[in-house]
This record gives structure tokens, C-alpha cells and sequence, in this order.
């Protein structure tokens, strides 16, 4: 009896372990695409004769498109199961990997770009909730760690991909090296993934919701870029009113609809609300960190893109390193300190950068500063994206997933107009000194935050 209970649990430890692969090549596709674009930009604008404003849609939409409709593949997941989600995702983001790969014009490339993103809003919140529900509580939050690792390294590994295949094949290889990780993760989907049933009922899907929201973040996007010719009589003030009065109506719509995109509800729970603050603020403070590095070190003499990419690697590689361990942690500890601990880490070594000063050994303070802050962000990652999972019921777990990849998208979104803003005032130290300021300062309110998550979450709501 024992033996055969043992082979069980071999067979299940096994299932458990070709799953989260699985999810996590799906899962890599989202980040990679996000950080690959940057380094074939130029080569896409000079093809294209197109200026830098036009050609900078293919980041912001393809961010737009992941905020708004991560809401809408959880909930897709949660109504019709998260197996079909993920695979038809999967076949979708080749298709449209492949189409940007021959596109003719920035057109056509941002439509299969938007598409890109589409299927990504389908694959991540389902692999994300996927892992909450086939693994057992007590080593959860380990699992989630080793994907939000590979999460990371699709996204610190993206830029240097991107350099050697542009070098390679022209900036039309960076789309067609997505069938390398689509491929192998449908073959192992149709394989592994679970045919979990969908949740019970036949209530209408708030389609109004999710357009609603798609309206808000375009719109809020072109209004920060300039993009939108504001009414005179109104300026963009009143535009940015306007902006705000939907806002509230979308609260206000989705707080009383049956089942509605958005779930007000979900912030009932303290751990939830506490923990999408601490995953935006955090990810506004070390992507504007992201963004900023390279922006100065490129105005100094004697830096070179490679070395610029060699000094984020003091950033990204501590994270993915140290994402297993805060998982284990969390699984340990419980989900509160470990994450507590990992976003003060961030708040240190951000602020430490304060103490750099270009040129001779100083940059030792810069990349120490950025190895804490990774550090930091690892430990906190598997912590913070488990107890938001776990603290709402398993069927409605996609949504959650998808209200906490929207969450990271906001601050990303946050942090790069901020960034604009701050940085272009005045010569370069000033205006890093500005970002540093914010960015500190959204570190330690994301660590403040984490303080209200519970150790063990469990569903609390109505």
C-alpha cells in the first residue's frame, strides 16, 4: 500500500512539476516581447521612416493592451477553465509573432503587436492562477517564485536576445524566435494542462466593463503623450477631468453589476488591496529605475550600450536568483515577511544610489545599490503574488491574477510618464536625483504597504 501511494505521489510530484514548465514558457513570451522591442526599435523606425513618437505605440500599446485585457483572460479563464485560455493563447501569439516578422508597415506591425499583447492577457493570469490551483498550500508559494523567476529572465534576457538576432537577421528575427518558446509550450500544454471545468452559471459577460476600461488607458495614455488635441475652450485640464469622471463611473458600474470584469469586491480583503498597492508601487519605483540607467549613463562619455546592458545585469540577476528563495521563504514564514523584507531591501538599495557620483570607483555604489534593490524585489515577488491569489476564493482566482498583472502595468505605466517629466527638467544628475526621489519614495510606500498582508491569506468576502 505504501509503495503504491509512493508511486502516486512520484506520478503527481512529476504532473505537478511538467505543469509549472509549462506555464512558465507560456509566461516567458509576455515579458520577453515587452523588453525585446526596445532594442529593435531603431532598426523598425529607419525601415519604416518613421519618427520616434509614432514608432514608441508599439511599447505603448502593447503595455495598454496587457493592463486591460489581463482583467478579461482571468475572467475568461475562471467562466470557461484555464487550459484552453492558455493553448489558444500559445497559438495566437505565434500567428501574430509571425505576422509582425512580415509585416509591411508600422500598421501592420503595431495590429500584430496588439495581437501579441491579446494573447499574452490571455496566457498570464491563467498560468499565474493555474499554479494556484493544481499545487498544494504549503509549497505554493515556492512554485510561484520559480515563475516569476522565469518571468524575469525572459525580461532581463530580452535585450541581449534581441541584440545578437538583429545583428543576425534584422529586427525581423526578434518576432520569428518566439516560435522557439510557442512551439514546445503547446506541444507540453496539450499534454499536462488540466481540463478543469469553468465556473458554474450563465451570467453575462461584462463586455461593456472591459471596453470601458481599454477607453480609459488609451485615452490616459495619449492625453500624458500629448497625443490627443484638446478641446480650446477646455484644455487638457478638462480632458484630464473628463478622463477622471470615467473613472468613477467605472467603479461605480462595476460595483453594481452581477458579475462584472473589475471586482470592487476583491479589495474587501486587506491582503488583496495591500498587496495590488505594493506590486504597483514597487513596480513603478525599479522600472523607472530601469528606464532612467541607461537614459543617463548613455549622456556620459565613454558608455556603450553593451556596458550600459552589463550594469542592469547588477539589477535583474540578483531578482531571478533570489525568486525561488523568497518563495520558500513565503512557503516557510508565511507570505507577509518575506515580502516585507524584500520591498525594504528594494527601499535601501534605491536609496543608497544617492550616494553615487559618476566616474572612478564609484560605480561600485551603483551596481551594490542596484544588487541590493534586486535582491529585494526577488525575495518579495513570489510572497506578494501568492497571498493576492490566495486571499480570494480559487474559482475566481484568474480575476485576481489579472487584477495584479494590471496593477504591475499601471506602475510601469506611472513610472514612465513620470520619468518624462522629471528627468528632462535641468542637466542629467538633477534630473536622476528627481526620479531617485520618487522612486525611493514609491519603495518604501510599497513596503508600508506589504506590512497589512496577512501571513496565510485565506478568502474573507461576501
Amino acid at each position: 500500500m505504501s509503495t503504491e501511494a509512493e508511486h502516486h505521489g512520484d506520478q503527481g510530484a512529476a504532473r505537478e512539476r511538467t505543469i509549472l514548465i509549462t506555464v512558465a514558457l507560456a509566461s516567458m513570451l509576455a515579458p520577453l516581447n515587452s523588453t525585446l522591442i526596445g532594442v529593435a526599435l531603431p532598426e523598425i523606425l529607419r525601415e519604416f521612416a518613421i519618427d520616434l513618437g509614432s514608432g514608441s505605440w508599439l511599447v505603448i500599446a502593447y503595455l495598454i493592451t496587457m493592463a486591460s485585457l489581463g482583467l478579461v483572460g482571468g475572467k475568461l479563464g475562471d467562466r470557461f477553465g484555464r487550459r484552453w485560455l492558455i493553448l489558444g493563447g500559445l497559438v495566437l501569439f505565434g500567428i501574430a509573432s509571425l505576422g509582425a516578422a512580415i509585416a509591411s508597415s508600422l500598421t501592420q506591425l503595431l495590429i500584430f503587436r496588439i495581437q501579441q499583447a491579446i494573447a499574452g492577457a490571455m496566457i498570464v493570469p491563467n498560468c499565474m492562477a493555474l499554479v494556484r490551483e493544481v499545487v498544494p498550500a504549503q509549497r505554493r508559494a515556492s512554485r510561484m517564485g520559480l515563475l516569476g523567476s522565469a518571468m524575469v529572465l525572459a525580461a532581463a534576457a530580452g535585450p541581449p536576445i534581441a541584440g545578437v538576432l538583429i545583428h543576425l537577421g534584422g529586427w525581423r528575427a526578434v518576432f520569428y524566435a518566439n516560435v522557439l518558446l510557442v512551439v514546445p509550450a503547446f506541444l507540453l500544454g496539450l499534454r499536462t494542462l488540466p481540463r478543469h471545468a469553468g465556473e458554474a452559471g450563465h451570467r453575462p459577460f461584462d463586455v461593456i466593463g472591459a471596453l470601458h476600461l481599454l477607453v480609459i488607458l488609451v485615452v490616459g495614455a495619449a492625453l500624458m503623450k500629448g497625443a490627443i488635441p484638446s478641446p480650446p475652450v477646455v484644455g487638457p485640464w478638462g480632458v484630464a477631468a473628463l478622463l477622471a469622471v470615467m473613472v468613477v463611473h467605472f467603479l461605480r458600474r462595476e460595483a453594481r453589476h452581477e458579475d462584472p470584469i473589475f471586482q470592487p469586491r476583491f479589495f474587501r480583503s486587506v491582503t488583496f488591496a495591500s498587496g495590488c498597492a505594493a506590486v504597483a508601487l514597487s513596480n513603478l519605483a525599479i522600472y523607472t529605475t530601469f528606464l532612467v540607467i541607461p537614459l543617463l549613463l548613455s549622456d556620459l562619455p565613454g558608455w556603450s550600450s553593451t556596458e550600459i546592458g552589463l550594469v542592469l545585469t547588477a539589477l535583474w540577476a540578483p531578482t531571478m536568483v533570489c525568486a525561488p528563495l523568497g518563495g520558500k521563504l513565503a512557503d516557510r514564514w508565511g507570505r507577509r515577511w518575506p515580502t516585507t523584507l524584500g520591498m525594504f531591501l528594494l527601499t535601501v538599495g534605491l536609496a543608497s544610489l544617492a550616494e553615487w557620483e559618476t566616474g572612478g570607483d564609484e560605480l561600485w555604489v551603483l551596481l551594490g545599490g542596484l544588487g541590493i534593490a534586486g535582491i529585494g524585489l526577488g525575495l518579495s515577488q513570489a510572497g506578494t503574488m501568492t497571498g493576492i491569489l490566495e486571499s480570494v476564493e480559487s474559482t475566481h482566482s484568474g480575476s485576481a491574477a489579472g487584477i495584479f498583472s494590471t496593477s504591475r502595468y499601471i506602475g510601469s505605466i506611472a513610472g514612465a510618464t513620470a520619468l518624462s517629466i522629471l528627468y528632462s527638467a535641468g542637466d542629467e544628475m538633477m534630473g536622476f536625483t528627481r526620479v531617485l526621489t520618487m522612486v525611493v519614495v514609491s519603495a518604501l510606500a510599497a513596503t508600508l504597504a506589504s506590512l497589512w498582508m496577512q501571513h496565510r491569506p485565506s478568502p474573507d468576502l461576501d
